[in-house]
């Protein structure tokens, strides 16, 4: 051959391209995820058809879980006719102690002492009211009185007796629905229930 294809020395023309690394070493990765991800499928598939980890027996199941216990009993809460209340009123409104004492005398209640606040708390009470009893009453005397009155601030001091106060604020209105007050009440005397795992 003449011309431009004429060899001449020891070296002879390439008459093909050059291989491309990049294209087998991209086929061989593409192949690889490809053949992991057949795996994996295989696997879930496997698990969908035999339970998977569902194997376990409900007995398995508690042992995982040390802190399940039988659901906590329901609270023996004061009956409304064993709560003594004292109805004290820190509003500038008249007759508003006196009015409360009486709905709440409906109700149930024992009514004890009607009258204003004391100057601790007199026209300085925001919400609806402050429950104020020794702190025996916080697990007693004060969930079944708040049902109620909502919103009302528990407070305690340092009295020995089983009486709480009730100071009714600024904001109140009137006390809860009988029927709300009641559904409140029984939903307090339910039994805890048991922690799920």
């Amino acid at each position: 051959m003449g011309g431009k294809y004429r060899i001449t020395g020891d070296k002879y023309p390439r008459m093909r391209r050059p291989r491309r690394r990049g294209k087998l070493i991209l086929a061989a990765t593409a192949s690889v995820v490809a053949l992991g991800l057949a795996g994996w499928g295989t696997l879930q598939l496997i698990d969908v058809f035999t339970g998977g980890d569902r194997k376990a027996s409900a007995a398995d199941h508690t042992t995982d879980c040390p802190s399940a216990k039988p659901s906590a009993p329901a609270k023996a809460l004061p009956k409304p006719a064993k709560i003594t209340v004292n109805v004290y009123n820190a509003t500038p409104r008249s007759g508003l102690a006196k009015k409360a004492a009486d709905e709440l005398k409906k109700r149930g209640f024992t009514i004890g002492k009607v009258g204003n606040a004391s100057a601790a708390y007199d026209k300085k009470v925001a919400g609806p009211g402050v429950l104020l009893g020794a702190p025996s009453a916080t697990n007693g005397s004060f969930p079944v009185l708040g049902t109620q009155l909502q919103g009302a601030v528990l407070k305690t001091d340092a009295r020995r007796t089983a009486d709480v106060d009730l100071i009714l604020g600024t904001k109140f209105k009137a006390f809860s629905t009988p029927r709300s007050a009641a559904a409140a009440l029984a939903a307090l005397a339910k039994p805890a229930p048991a922690p799920s795992c």
